[in-house]
């Protein structure tokens, strides 16, 4: 009877974490499948178009430090449910915009506001799976596949039917919920022991700078979001084009290949707990870089297929990555993910403007080739600085 009283707490916990991931990524990426139809409507470029994508991401990666120095003063259920009622708002904000300035005005508010689900979510996995959590960050990381996956669906979905401001008005309100569902089923803490009241925030963040492991892992986790962004940014002008033509609600459907990730990343949790993170990195980044060539053929169902097993190979790569700042370190960890969301989110940054210069030079296939190249210096590096996971 206590064995299956504590099974069933287990399972309690984990699925509340995956919730946790899916409201803090239901909407952060949701003009993704929009952005076509937002260059024609505002009549700008792919550059400025995307600036929807990287003032989100931009303000994730500069809220993420701050908030891991309050999550280990304030406690984590208590900053994820704050986080995640502030979040909500401002996607409901999104839906007052009058132009494309307005618009990623408020996107770069959400983006303040979602480290404080994200970054927390994972420093409470850290803290309370003693073992295992390269299980539980892969069933974390499958809960913000499905949520980036349904605010993808919803934002072409509704768009088509009524028009992109309602998009938020739907996404807002579900981020709503998921505040409310958050405070009733996410278990307190129970490990969280709180960051002294003389430790400072600069000092501990120069502690972790001078962590060899903790640095590669920060550069792994920028190129990770990097693919991922550059990828499925810049592939929906690459079908909205000739010979494709694909329309907004058919772009929304091409993240359907975000399920296969959902599905693959759990068991894959077990090769990295079994097998090691530089194995799983580097399986999970060169299945990434197959998929990317595959893109290249002239054919949807190819292309669908490439998509498919990139998102798949980054969805592991980065279960890989923050299962293994634990590893690095055992000192202000909500800190540590804090600074390696940082640069997570500059590297997603990076990746929704850069290849938009690429782009006038050689098109879809120079985005690929400058993709291929950061996934092949992430395995490198992984490869090269995760020889032992000693402790710092």
């Amino acid at each position: 009877m206590a064995r299956d009283s504590a099974a069933g707490a287990r399972t309690r916990r984990s699925l509340a974490v995956a919730f946790a991931g899916f409201s803090a990524f239901l909407g952060l990426y949701a003009t993704q499948p929009l952005l076509p139809m937002l260059e024609r409507l505002f009549h700008t470029g792919k550059a400025q178009v995307s600036l929807t994508l990287t003032a989100s991401t931009l303000g994730v990666a500069m809220a993420a430090p701050l908030v891991g120095s309050i999550a280990d003063r304030l406690g984590r259920k208590r900053v994820i449910v704050a986080s995640a009622s502030l979040l909500a708002l401002a996607t409901l904000l999104d839906a007052t915009a009058t132009g494309l300035g307005s618009l990623v005005f408020w996107r770069f508010l959400q983006g303040l506001f979602t480290p404080g689900v994200f970054a927390t979510t994972v420093a409470y996995v850290q803290d309370e799976w003693a073992e295992g959590a390269g299980r539980a960050m892969a069933i974390y990381v499958t809960g913000t596949v499905i949520g980036g996956f349904t605010g993808r669906l919803l934002s072409g979905v509704i768009a088509t039917l009524g028009g992109w401001h309602w998009t938020f008005v739907v996404l807002g309100a579900l981020g709503g919920v998921a505040a409310l569902a958050l405070q009733a089923w996410l278990p307190p803490e129970r490990r969280f022991t709180g960051a002294g009241t003389g430790e400072r925030l600069w000092t501990a963040m120069a502690a972790h700078l001078r962590n060899p492991r903790l640095l590669a892992t920060f550069a792994v986790g920028f190129g990770v979001l990097f693919s991922l962004m550059a990828t499925f940014t810049y592939v929906t002008f690459h079908l909205a084009g000739p010979p494709f033509h694909l329309r907004p609600l058919a772009l929304s459907a091409l993240f359907l290949s975000y399920l296969i990730g959902a599905v693959v990343t759990p068991p894959c949790g077990r090769i990295i707990d079994r097998s090691g993170h530089r194995l799983a990195i580097a399986l999970a980044l060169g299945s990434a870089m197959v998929g990317m060539l595959l893109t290249l053929v002239p054919s949807l169902p190819a292309v669908v297929a490439g998509l498919t097993l990139c998102c798949s190979g980054v969805f592991v790569a980065q279960a890989a990555s923050t299962s293994f700042i634990g590893r690095a370190t055992d000192q202000g960890r909500a800190l540590a993910v804090g600074m390696y969301v940082t640069c997570y989110y500059v590297g997603g940054s990076v990746g929704a403007e850069l290849p938009s210069f690429l782009w006038r030079l050689g098109g879809w296939t120079a985005c690929v080739a400058l993709v291929m190249a950061v996934q092949a210096a992430t395995i490198t590096l992984a490869w090269n600085t995760w020889r032992t996971p000693a402790k710092a």
